[in-house]
């Protein structure tokens, strides 16, 4: 490949960021244009301002957990960055990807844009964005294995559901095993297209699992601080429903895991007798909370810096010339 070639695929890829986040935009624009202001209005009125304040908390908290991410993936590759940029490039890149799907690649774009510039190769940003993912999946198999430990018989009412969940216990501890054993025991690094992963060791094997595991903790319990006013759930039952229905919505590979996490999570929940409209209600101020907030405050972040590298770059120019 041509070097101008390459300057061209990069800068489709930079860009196919902006694409990315317009199409979160639109995916939450999509999911919330099925209701009437009246109705939205009506959900959020429904619930006391204190527990929506314990959402937002909650959500900043997950937020936070998740740009961690990016601090684990860059001790991964060996680098180091200040850590408003670290933190900026995660909160942007999660606050896309959890909205359009596709985490690697819509996410991959965002930090393609925002790390490149970084003096981040190409090559480290690869790394970065599988080991993110893996972070997340480690997590995923530990907190399955805990939440359906802790309540074993809730998930399935019927006896091919409860087999089914079992299953899906197995295959995680089967999983997270192998992980650590990969992590700790297996010494050769292992090349995909011309990129080395090496094995990430114990003790960042056991720091994945951990600030992954609070970034899903934090992410139910901004759904279950509104849904408890309206339910009367152990936040222990709760948990194994959130994150099979979490877990499921994301690797659909739906735009949010839009319409499969609700599903899930309805047919989940152990309680009968809990009025559908009234849980739709409540998974609607759950999307606007932790989905289409952090979207929106990323938009106008991400606006504002790249404003501001436009402008410093045309001050640059202008001075340029000047001394010319």
């Amino acid at each position: 490949m041509t070097r101008s070639k390459k300057a061209l695929l990069k800068k489709i890829i930079s860009w196919s960021g902006l694409f990315f986040f317009a199409l979160a935009a639109f995916m939450i624009y999509h999911q919330l244009s099925r209701y009437t202001l009246s109705e939205i209005k009506e959900a959020i009125l429904s619930v006391p301002a204190r527990n929506i304040v314990y959402a937002c908390i909650a959500s900043f908290c997950g937020y936070v957990a998740l740009s961690s991410y990016d601090f684990l993936a860059l001790k991964y590759i060996g680098k180091k960055l200040a850590y408003w940029r670290w933190m900026f490039a995660g909160f942007i890149g999660f606050s896309v990807s959890n909205n359009a799907g596709h985490a690697i690649v819509s996410g991959g774009a965002i930090r393609f844009r925002l790390y490149s510039r970084w003096r981040v190769t190409a090559s480290d940003i690869v790394k970065m964005v599988t080991f993110s993912g893996f972070t997340y999946l480690v997590a995923c198999f530990f907190l399955i294995i805990i939440g359906f430990g802790c309540s074993p018989h809730h998930l399935g009412s019927d006896s091919a559901g409860y087999f089914v969940n079992w299953i899906l216990v197995v295959f995680s501890a089967i999983g997270l095993l192998f992980y650590f054993w990969f992590s700790t025991y297996y010494g050769k690094p292992i090349v995909i297209k011309e990129v080395e992963f090496a094995p990430p060791g114990f003790k960042m094997a056991l720091s994945q699992v951990i600030i992954g595991s609070i970034d899903i903790l934090m992410a139910s319990l901004v759904l279950y601080s509104i849904l408890e006013h309206f339910m009367d759930i152990p936040f222990i039952t709760f948990i194994g429903t959130f994150i099979i229905a979490q877990v499921l919505g994301v690797y659909s590979q739906v735009p949010g895991g839009l319409g499969v996490f609700e599903v899930m999570f309805s047919n989940l929940l152990p309680d009968d007798d809990a009025n559908q409209a009234t849980i739709f209600a409540i998974l609607i101020l759950y999307r606007i909370i932790y989905y289409l907030l952090p979207l929106i405050i990323s938009g106008i972040v991400l606006v504002i810096y790249e404003l501001g590298l436009a402008r410093r770059k045309n001050q640059l120019k202008l001075k340029k010339n000047i001394d010319k």
